[in-house]
């Protein structure tokens, strides 16, 4: 009773080879299409926590940049002890400018390090595989 299967067909040892073979790919693309709604499920969970974690570092983002400017705030402050309040914001400034540009130059050299976006050593590998290609065509049409 062992090769009685629980949904109502034959024995297992009674089945046909196609029938066993039918029953297989029945089972294989249940089991295919199972894992991947598995799959999306999971998916769709760590896509939700994901941007519980953009939103928060988002936030965090935000109140660092408020933090920044107490700082500003304060360095310009300090300075007005020795220099006038706006001869303080000044220098401030200037400062940031500054210290903007130098940052600007760097990110600017690197885009173009970057550029162009053509990743370069695989397309000349494609290039060469398609002379190959071209070339054996042309060789196997002559001979």
């Amino acid at each position: 009773m062992a090769d009685v299967v629980r949904d109502g067909t034959r024995p297992v040892a009674e089945q046909s080879t196609a029938e066993l073979v039918q029953r297989a790919t029945e089972q294989m693309s249940r089991l295919i299409r199972d894992e991947l709604a598995l799959a999306r499920i999971e998916l769709a969970e760590k896509g939700r926590q994901a941007g519980i974690g953009l939103g928060m570092l988002g936030g965090g983002g935000v109140l660092a940049l408020c933090g920044l400017g107490v700082l500003v705030a304060a360095a310009v402050l300090a300075l007005a002890v020795v220099i006038p309040g706006w001869a303080a914001a000044l220098v401030v400034a200037v400062a940031f400018f500054l210290l903007g540009a130098v940052v600007a130059a760097a990110g600017r050299r690197r885009m173009r390090r970057a550029a162009p976006p053509v990743p370069m050593a695989t397309a000349d590998s494609l290039k060469t595989d398609v002379r190959t290609v071209a070339s054996a065509v042309r060789d196997r049409g002559r001979g």
